[in-house]
C-alpha cells in the first residue's frame, strides 16, 4: 500500500500496526485440535516435497535451523515472493491452529482465502502463530509462507497444523454437455450448455478460450466480453467443485465476432496521495493554490471492525476531518478519489463475506461523498495474492460500476520492473473473466529492492509489460491498452533506497503525456518537501527539492 510511508512501506504507522497486529492474533473459540496434519514440515525429509514453492525458489538447507539439520529457504527475488504452498484435508466448521518458527525481513504464515500473520524483521528464529476456522463445507485448505519482494532469503522450520484431519474429494464432476453460442457483438459472445453433477456438488463453470479461461459461471451459461471484432474464437467449458476438482472439456464451439470498434476509455486523473492520519498532512487548499493540482488520491479506507468501511479504520466517513478536507477541494474546484485498502491494517476485501457485501460497503463510501471514482489499492497476502479476495474484490467493483453509471473503477496494485507479477497477472486475467470493467490498471513502480535502481527506465519498463498484458488479455491495441493505464510513483527516497529525483518525475510525466495514459500519482503530498540526505521520511522525500515540486510536476499531466 502505502502505508505510512507508501504503498508496501516499511514504516508503519502506530493505528496500522495496531490494527495488523490485532489480528495476527484473533483466534475462535471453540478449537478442535488434534495432530500435526501437516507433512515435511520440519524438513528432515532433506527435501520440500508435499510443498511447492513459486518459481522454483524454495530449498532445504542446513543452516540456519530452528530445530533438527533441516529447515527450508525461500529465496525472493525482486519479481518473486518464493512462496511456498501446502493443501491438507480439513474437517469443516473446526478451528485450527498454524504456527511456523521464521527467520529473515517480511516472512507471512497463512492460510489462504483466511487468516494470516507476518514479522518484518526475526533476525533470529522467531515463532509465529494464526488461527482459522474452515467454512461449514469445506474439506481441504492451502497453507502458505512467503517472504517478500527484493527482501532476500527467508527460513522456516518447525511448521505445524494442529486440528483434526478429513478426507479429501478427488472425485471430478461430468463433463458439461450441448455447449452452444447464443448471441454475439463485436466485443462479446454468449453461450448456454446443460449442467454437470458430482458426487459432492457443482461449485461452477469455466469458460476457456483455447487454453486459455476467459470467464467463470455459477450458472449454465456465460457471457465473454472483451474480444476484438471480426475474430474467430473457439470456446470450451469445464465444470468445477468446491474441492477444485474440474471436468474434462466439453464439445467446442466456434464464433466469429460481428464487425465493429473498441474506443478508448477517455479517463484522466492527476491525483497525488494524501494522507490524513499520518506525516504531518499539509493543508489540502494551500497545496491546490502553490501548485494548480486539483485532484487528490485520499487515504486510507480501512475496516473498522467486519465489514464497516472507515477513515484509517478508525475515523467515520462523514462528521470528522476527511469529510471537512474534501468539502474545502471541492470549494476549491477539485476533487477526490478514496483509497481503499493498502499494505497493512484491517482491510474490507478479507472482511466482507461476499462480493455483495464488499459492494455495499464500497456504496458507502460512494454514497457519503457522490463520488466519481474509487481506487482500489490491493496489496499484500491477505487481499493482492489471495484468489479468493482478487476476486471477491472484482466481483464488488463490478457490482457498483453497474449501479452507480458513470463511476469509474481503479485498481492499484505492485509489479516488477518488467511488468506485473503472476499476482498481477493473475488480477488481469480475472478482470476480464468476471467482467469486472475495471477503467484503470495503475502500478506502483518503486520498492524494486536496488537502491542503484534507475527509476524512470524502470517506471517505463513495468508500464510497457503492463502494456503487454493488458493487450494480451483484452486483446486492445496499443492506444486503447495505455488509455487503461496509470503509474503511481514513490517522490524521493523509497523504502529500498531508490531515488525517484525532480528530473526522474518529470520526464516520468512526460512519458506519461506522450503516451496518453489514464492517470498519474504518487505517494505522497505529505513527504513533497525538502529534506536532502533524510533518508526515508513520513514528512519529506529525503532529497533537495522545493515544497510541493513533485505535486506541480503532477499537475502538468494531461493524458
Amino acid at each position: 500500500m502505502r502505508t505510512p510511508t507508501r504503498t508496501r512501506t516499511r514504516l508503519a504507522c502506530a493505528v496500522g500496526a495496531t490494527l495488523l497486529g490485532a489480528a495476527a492474533v484473533l483466534t475462535s473459540p471453540g478449537a478442535a485440535f488434534g495432530a500435526n496434519i501437516l507433512s515435511n514440515g520440519d524438513f528432515e525429509s532433506g527435501t520440500t516435497a508435499g510443498w511447492s514453492c513459486s518459481g522454483g525458489l524454495g530449498s532445504v538447507v542446513g543452516s540456519p535451523v530452528h530445530g533438527g539439520s533441516k529447515a527450508l529457504a525461500g529465496a525472493a527475488s525482486a519479481s518473486d515472493n518464493a512462496k511456498c504452498v501446502q493443501t491438507v484435508a480439513v474437517q469443516p466448521s473446526t478451528t485450527y491452529t498454524l504456527s511456523a518458527w521464521v527467520r529473515g525481513s517480511y516472512v507471512y504464515l497463512g492460510v489462504t482465502g483466511g487468516a494470516s500473520t507476518w514479522t518484518p524483521s526475526a533476525a533470529a528464529y522467531t515463532k509465529l502463530t494464526v488461527s482459522f476456522t474452515t467454512g461449514a463445507s469445506q474439506t481441504s485448505a492451502e497453507i502458505y509462507l512467503n517472504g517478500w519482494y527484493g527482501q532476500g532469503t527467508y527460513h522456516a522450520d518447525d511448521i505445524t497444523l494442529d486440528g483434526p484431519g478429513g478426507t479429501v474429494d478427488t472425485q471430478a464432476p461430468t463433463v458439461p454437455g450441448s455447449l452452444a453460442a447464443t448471441g454475439k457483438t463485436s466485443t462479446t459472445a454468449s453461450l448456454s450448455w446443460t449442467a454437470s453433477t458430482d458426487n459432492v456438488g457443482v461449485n461452477g463453470y469455466d469458460i476457456y478460450q483455447g487454453g486459455a479461461k476467459v470467464a467463470t459461471s455459477t450458472t449454465t451459461s456465460a457471457t465473454v466480453t472483451g474480444l476484438t471484432p471480426s475474430t474467430a474464437y473457439a470456446f470450451t467449458v469445464r465444470a468445477r467443485d468446491a474441492a477444485g476438482n474440474t471436468s474434462a472439456a466439453s464439445n467446442t464451439v466456434n464464433v466469429t465476432t460481428d464487425t465493429g470498434t473498441v474506443p478508448p476509455a477517455g479517463f484522466k486523473q492527476a491525483a497525488p496521495y494524501l494522507y490524513l492520519g499520518w506525516g504531518n498532512p499539509p493543508s489540502a487548499t494551500t497545496v491546490m493554490n502553490a501548485t494548480g493540482t486539483k485532484w487528490f488520491t485520499m487515504a486510507f479506507i480501512l475496516s473498522s471492525g467486519g465489514c464497516n468501511p472507515s477513515w484509517d479504520g478508525q475515523r467515520p466517513l462523514t462528521g470528522g476531518i476527511d469529510q471537512s478536507t474534501i468539502a474545502s477541494i471541492r470549494a476549491a474546484g477539485g476533487d477526490i478519489v478514496p483509497s481503499i485498502g493498502g499494505w497493512q491494517g484491517n482491510k474490507l476485501g478479507p472482511n466482507c463475506s461476499s462480493a455483495e457485501a464488499l459492494a455495499g460497503a464500497y456504496q458507502q463510501v460512494i454514497s457519503a461523498y457522490g463520488l466519481k471514482a474509487i481506487d482500489v489499492d490491493i496489496e499484500n497476502t491477505d487481499e493482492f495474492e489471495n484468489a479468493v479476495v482478487q476476486d471477491r474484490i472484482l466481483g464488488a467493483l463490478k457490482i457498483v460500476k453497474q449501479n452507480n453509471p458513470g463511476l469509474r473503477t481503479i485498481l492499484t496494485f505492485g509489479t516488477s520492473t518488467t511488468g506485473p507479477t503472476s499476482w498481477g497477472n493473475r488480477l488481469i486475467e480475472q478482470s476480464k473473466a468476471l467482467n469486472a470493467g475495471i477503467d484503470v490498471f495503475t502500478i506502483m513502480p518503486f520498492d524494486f529492492g536496488n537502491a542503484s535502481t534507475d527509476m524512470y527506465a524502470s517506471t517505463v519498463s513495468a508500464t510497457e509489460g503492463l502494456k503487454a498484458k493488458l493487450k494480451s488479455v483484452y486483446g486492445w491495441d496499443d492506444a486503447t491498452a495505455y488509455s487503461h493505464i496509470g503509474i503511481s510513483g514513490m517522490n524521493g527516497i523509497s523504502d529500498t533506497q531508490e531515488t525517484t529525483t525532480v528530473q526522474n518525475w518529470t520526464d516520468i510525466r512526460n512519458w506519461a503525456n506522450s503516451h496518453h495514459i489514464a492517470r498519474l500519482a504518487f505517494w505522497s503530498v505529505n513527504r513533497d518537501r525538502g529534506c536532502p540526505g533524510g533518508g526515508l521520511q513520513e514528512t519529506c522525500s529525503g532529497i533537495a527539492q522545493s515544497d510541493w515540486q513533485f505535486t506541480s510536476i503532477t499537475a502538468g499531466f494531461t493524458g
